[in-house]
């Protein structure tokens, strides 16, 4: 399944910014695929902080082959230390059956989130251990499905926008610009960004890159 959009937000985002505009109209279609249950993306998203997407698949596809359906009661019936056999570490475990524990207790209402705006979403989100606004936002978006997600901690969106708006930095002022000018689309701009900043667009370099130094004459 794959993050939803359409022409109705690309209209609306060719409308707002020109630039945004020609880079959708050169990129086309954005694909990212998208999780739907929250319980588990949390988890996944857990694992995979501070490794490489090899290491994340791997560990996942080991608490898969241990826990088998992903269910806050069977990922409960798990020890710590059969977590940290997996490859994680005792942190994370830690996270894991603690969040595991409250969504089995009723101390958090994983169903209630979809019925929040996304603020207090993003406050519930990162609230949990482990969750920090980043990876909030990322399961507002990946999970969610959130339309109006654009992530001033993602490293990668704020070079998109270097990129895309030719600036070497972007501050807080300047971003929040940007993202009230996408609302209430920020996500689909969020995809386009994040194409820019992996190379979608060839010529465009990052301003922020230090200048590579001519050869010296021999």
């Amino acid at each position: 399944m794959e993050f939803a959009y359409g022409e109705r937000e690309l209209t609306y985002l060719r409308s707002r910014d020109t630039k945004l505009a020609a880079a959708i109209d050169r990129i086309g279609h954005v694909s990212r695929e998208v999780d739907t249950d929250l319980f588990s993306s949390v988890i996944h998203h857990i694992i995979g902080q501070q490794v490489s997407t090899a290491a994340q698949r791997t560990v996942w596809r080991r608490f898969l082959e241990l826990v088998g359906d992903v269910t806050a009661e069977r990922v409960c019936a798990r020890t710590r230390e059969e977590l940290q056999a997996l490859g994680m570490t005792w942190r994370k475990a830690d996270y894991i059956l603690d969040f595991a524990g409250r969504v089995r207790d009723g101390s958090f209402d994983v169903e209630a989130l979809s019925s929040l705006p996304d603020e207090a979403v993003r406050v519930q989100l990162s609230s949990l251990r482990g969750i920090g606004p980043w990876t909030a936002e990322m399961l507002m978006i990946f999970c969610m499905q959130r339309p109006d997600v654009v992530s001033y901690g993602d490293l990668a969106i704020l070079r998109g926008m270097r990129m895309l708006y030719r600036r070497k930095t972007i501050d807080r002022k300047t971003f929040d610009r940007y993202r009230k000018r996408y609302s209430p689309y920020g996500t689909t701009a969020s995809l386009y960004l994040w194409a820019i900043a992996g190379g979608a667009l060839p010529e465009l370099t990052d301003p922020a890159a230090p200048k590579k130094k001519g050869a010296k004459k021999l």
